[in-house]
């Protein structure tokens, strides 16, 4: 594909990543959890050492979704928006984990995750930051938007977001945005060191490849 940039294969956990600094940050108790884009269920064994109630997963591909099958309660396979119309019952905890930016429509998916939520149920996102200094050095240095076959220019990244563009989509959507967690800070914590005020906020949008965002449901559910 023209405008690519070589970043090797996909590494052996691409769909059945544990996520658990993700997962720490969760507010608790978990009760009824929904992983919106679960891939191979990868997160199953640390959501149920936190505490959740029941699983449900949501997975676009067969085979991954096989796979979760055997570590939640209940998987949908194909499209989100449509597999949330086939769930039964509201959720306590929403995690929709680099999914956003696939789609054509991110905002008709996170007002339908505010549907099957209860009230102040609590969603957790994670988006590719669009104003990481990565992007930046190819498109000036290079001469490039710089797509690759995953990560943070993924080839089948279709939206976008800066840290004020997704709070803004969740906030429009129904949902009250409590906390932003640049990656970075993530990256710090698990070589042990402190992360820097100025890297958690306004730095965070240059040297973030992503950023984790919490939210809670707004009105009665």
């Amino acid at each position: 594909m023209p405008g690519t940039i070589p970043l090797g294969p996909k590494p052996v956990d691409y769909y059945g990543q544990p996520r658990v600094n993700l997962i720490d940050e969760l507010p608790r108790p978990l009760g009824r959890v929904l992983d919106v884009g679960c891939g191979e269920g990868g997160a199953g064994d640390q959501l149920r050492a936190a505490g959740a109630e029941s699983i449900t997963g949501i997975e676009i591909m067969p085979g991954p979704a096989a796979e979760a099958e055997k570590r939640y309660d209940q998987v949908e396979v194909g499209d989100a928006l449509e597999a949330l119309d086939r769930l039964d019952g509201l959720f306590d905890t929403i995690l929709c984990y680099d999914v956003l930016e696939h789609l054509v429509d991110p905002v008709a998916l996170a007002r339908g995750l505010r549907g099957v939520s209860r009230r102040h149920g609590r969603l957790h996102v994670s988006v590719p930051n669009a104003r990481h200094f990565s992007l930046l050095r190819d498109l000036v240095v290079r001469g490039t938007f710089g797509y690759t076959e995953w990560g943070h220019r993924d080839a089948t990244h279709l939206r976008w977001f800066t840290r004020r563009d997704i709070v803004a989509l969740l906030e429009e959507t129904g949902w009250s945005v409590r906390s932003t967690t640049p990656s970075a800070a993530h990256k710090l914590q698990e070589l042990g060191l402190p992360a820097p005020p100025r890297l958690v906020g306004a730095g965070g949008e240059f040297f973030a490849g992503q950023w984790y965002v919490l939210a809670e449901a707004n009105g009665s559910a």
